[in-house]
């Protein structure tokens, strides 16, 4: 059969972005418009001829709009099939009208529990019903009926309606695919907003993953790879997902990776600090009092490494910060902070090497992170769940094993250090002096190794530095290489048989070392 001319549709929508020039399109092409009260009221007041739902079904709306759109009438209308003499037999009987398009979007209820103070109540009110069924029965009934939950949707529908007086088949069966999305996205916001608040599994047996995307990708972390950015739903806060982008090329798969990164090192630390991301390991990070000689410290720390890099701020960009950045020579990527003055975006913007290329990412206020925060793991065959390693650890587990005690500069060094060393890839090992990462060891097999890396990329800032493992040392091997170098300060979690193998190599050549008695493994 071929598709029915477009003469009725249903309109109930939350979000009423672009309706009122939708509906104009409508009526100019003779539909009959059926709608529901706050939509029909918005439609009115924009002078459009309405037919009421409560006049068309002869039952009125009742408790507070719950009960208005669940009726054979309606419902009717929608699921019969165009095909079938006895289905448009039984509607012509009992005085109801087909429709052609239904013209649906949910109860806001994803927006209204991400606003802090949120009561379950009501959260509950924002739980729609007849708008889900409507969608389903008429992305059911796709054969004959157009569904539309979007306002980007409008304008395919408004030009097949100008062609041809109907919507394609071919319309109708993407309509029908992202409507099934629509809800399903619905229902898992539903489902985690209650999971969370009446469950007391952190990992329920069912977990709803309701995915939005924010934007397809040229290309994932190769040419050959297709990929896209999606956001969580009812994520919130600060992250690189949400930040604005105000200059420079779309964003890459991998840029996205170190950003996120970037972000992670910096928004933990209460000083102005950078952090300076190469291959999604950090190169170089700093805090200081300023957040200019932080960015000028994180650089030197591998100036090498640095060339391409992603960077990340606590603070907003100001002028001496970005006159630093556009130091000739200097070439970076990306950029994510929360905010950059006038002064920084304009120095940011207009300089040569600048001006089309680089990406400026507000983020807006960071937020801290939060206990509740789960990461996801792609495996074959299924995911990985787990919560974020994204808290600081409690200094009052802490305990110095050793003879020699730190001094107030290497409690400095140890701490920041062991706020960086958890953001590279396990065996993890990074060397800092002055709050300043100055070498990284990452991924590698052998933890030695890694810390061969990472004082050889130190180099002379060895000398007095403070060293910083994710993991304990099993063997003192590391210990004598690293005092051989000039370290004079480790910190590590402990808990290795061969502990006190460690802790007479420090004796030994009189390091202080800190046991923390928690491991920070990124795989």
């Amino acid at each position: 059969m071929d598709s029915p001319l477009l003469r009725r549709a249903l309109i109930s929508v939350s979000d009423k972005t672009g309706l009122v020039e939708f509906a104009r399109e409508l009526h100019a092409h003779g539909v009959e418009i059926v709608s529901t009260g706050g939509t029909r009221k918005h439609l009115e007041a924009a002078g459009l001829p309405v037919t009421d739902i409560a006049s068309y079904t002869g039952f009125p709306e009742m408790m507070d709009g719950r009960l208005k759109t669940l009726h054979p009438k309606v419902f009717g209308g929608i699921l019969c099939r165009h095909d079938r003499p006895d289905d448009m037999d039984g509607i012509a009987a009992h005085g109801i009208r087909p429709f052609e398009l239904v013209v649906v979007n949910l109860y806001p209820f994803e927006a209204t529990v991400a606003r802090a103070g949120t009561t379950v109540p009501e959260a509950v009110e924002q739980i729609d019903i007849g708008g889900p069924s409507l969608v389903r029965a008429a992305a059911k009934n796709h054969a004959f009926v157009a569904i539309a939950t979007g306002s980007e949707q409008y304008p395919a529908i408004v030009a097949e309606l100008k062609a041809t007086g109907a919507t394609s088949l071919s319309l109708r069966r993407k309509l029908m695919a992202a409507a099934f999305a629509h809800t399903a996205a619905y229902d898992a916001a539903i489902a985690t907003y209650f999971q969370a608040n009446y469950t007391d599994d952190a990992f329920p047996e069912t977990v709803n993953l309701a995915l939005r995307r924010v934007s397809p990708l040229r290309y994932g972390e190769n040419p050959h790879q297709r990929a896209a950015l999606y956001r969580v739903a009812g994520e919130s806060g600060a992250n690189i997902v949400s930040a604005r982008q105000l200059n420079g090329k779309e964003l890459s798969y991998n840029n996205l990776l170190d950003l996120d990164s970037a972000l992670s090192i910096v928004r933990l630390l209460d000083r102005p600090a950078a952090s300076v991301i190469k291959h999604n390991n950090p190169c170089g990070a700093a805090v200081a009092e300023t957040l200019a000689v932080a960015v000028r410290r994180a650089l030197d720390g591998d100036p090498v490494s640095a060339f391409g890099a992603v960077l990340g701020f606590n603070r907003a960009v100001d002028r001496a910060t970005a006159e630093l950045l556009a130091t000739p020579g200097l070439f970076i990527e990306a950029i994510a902070a929360p905010g950059f003055s006038p002064e920084a975006l304009e120095i940011l913007t207009t300089q040569p090497k600048w001006k089309s290329n680089v990406r400026l990412m507000d983020t807006g206020e960071l937020a801290g992170t939060t206990a509740n925060r789960r990461e996801f793991r792609r495996v074959d065959g299924g995911l990985l769940i787990q919560d974020a390693d994204v808290l600081a650890d409690d200094e009052s587990e802490w305990k110095v094993v050793t003879a020699a005690q730190p001094d107030a500069g290497q409690w400095a060094d140890l701490r920041f250090g062991w706020s960086i060393v958890r953001y590279v890839k396990s065996n993890a090992i990074v060397l800092c002096q002055d709050e300043t990462l100055w070498g990284a060891g990452a991924g590698q097999m052998s933890r030695v190794d890694s810390v061969g890396i990472a004082l050889g990329k130190a180099a002379s800032h060895s000398q007095g530095g403070a060293l910083a493992s994710d993991a304990f040392f099993p063997f003192p091997d590391s210990i004598h290489k690293a005092a051989a170098a000039g370290v004079r300060a480790i910190i590590q979690p402990g808990g290795s048989k061969n502990d006190a193998d460690s802790i007479a190599a420090c004796d030994q050549h009189g390091i202080a070392m800190v046991f923390t008695g928690r491991r920070h493994f990124k795989h």
